[in-house]
């Protein structure tokens, strides 16, 4: 596996990489992009600004206080993975993986991977905090009941995309400001508000990215990735309403 150094970029470049990349890996490259296509991937990242980023199905008005975040700017955007709509921002850490699935393997079912990927996530952070981590849910990760990790993927027939965030040390009163309570639940939430249901884990970023490239053997570093599939994304879908407000 190859850890992805990228510069700066914005959170719609960020959900542009996630999409782009699964396609390389899928495909096994090709131009500029062939060296890349057969290498799995970890990358880790933060957005400096805030913005909502809503799962492939959510309907926007159901998780989202729209007036809220129009009166601040906060953009509102739409990843192609499942899973519950996330407030972005400093102090949110983000991960990926990308990796080619095998008939038979680890990773050919939903089932399957949500349960080998957050494995993974979790004995890579469990050294490092205080308390015990549990898989909650289907993909979310806690410390006594109280979340600060949730995780979707992305399907595709030879690949695969996994990723999701780690509250580090994020201003969570936001979180209540610009999400609603959500449609769905799992039911170890018990129906508590944000405030009462999230937490941080209050490590740095350079201790839980240089964690994740431990256990997942990403040793070897790789900083090209395909920018124009990253451009041409942004431009004509992830700063367009018709894809982000969709639903």
């Amino acid at each position: 596996m190859r850890f992805l150094v990228t510069s700066d970029l914005t959170l719609p470049e960020q959900l542009a990489l996630d999409e782009a990349w699964l396609e390389v890996r899928e495909t096994g490259g090709k131009d500029a992009c062939a060296a890349w296509g057969g290498a799995d991937i970890l990358r880790v990242w933060e957005s400096p600004s805030y913005g909502v980023v809503v799962g492939m199905a959510n309907v926007v008005e159901s998780e989202v206080d729209v007036a809220a975040c129009r009166e601040a700017g906060i953009p509102i955007l739409r990843r192609v993975s499942g899973g519950g709509t996330v407030l972005q921002g400093p102090g949110c850490l983000n991960y990926s993986v990308i990796l080619g699935v095998e008939p038979d393997g680890p990773l050919d079912s939903v089932t399957a991977a949500n349960a080998f990927v957050m494995k993974r996530i979790r004995e890579a952070l469990n050294p490092l905090v205080d308390g015990e981590i549990d898989i909650k849910g289907h993909t979310d990760l806690a410390i006594d009941g109280r979340k600060f990790s949730g995780n979707a993927q992305k399907r595709k027939r030879r690949a695969m995309l996994f990723h999701g965030t780690l509250l580090l040390d994020f201003d969570l009163g936001r979180i209540s400001r610009f999400l609603r309570t959500p449609s769905k639940q799992p039911d170890y939430r018990g129906s508590r508000n944000h405030d009462a249901f999230v937490r941080n884990i209050g490590l740095s970023k350079d201790a839980v990215s240089q964690a994740l490239r431990k256990e997942w053997n990403a040793v070897e570093e790789e900083d090209g990735f395909p920018g124009e599939e990253v451009a041409r994304l942004v431009r004509e879908k992830y700063t367009k309403d018709e894809w982000n407000l969709r639903r």
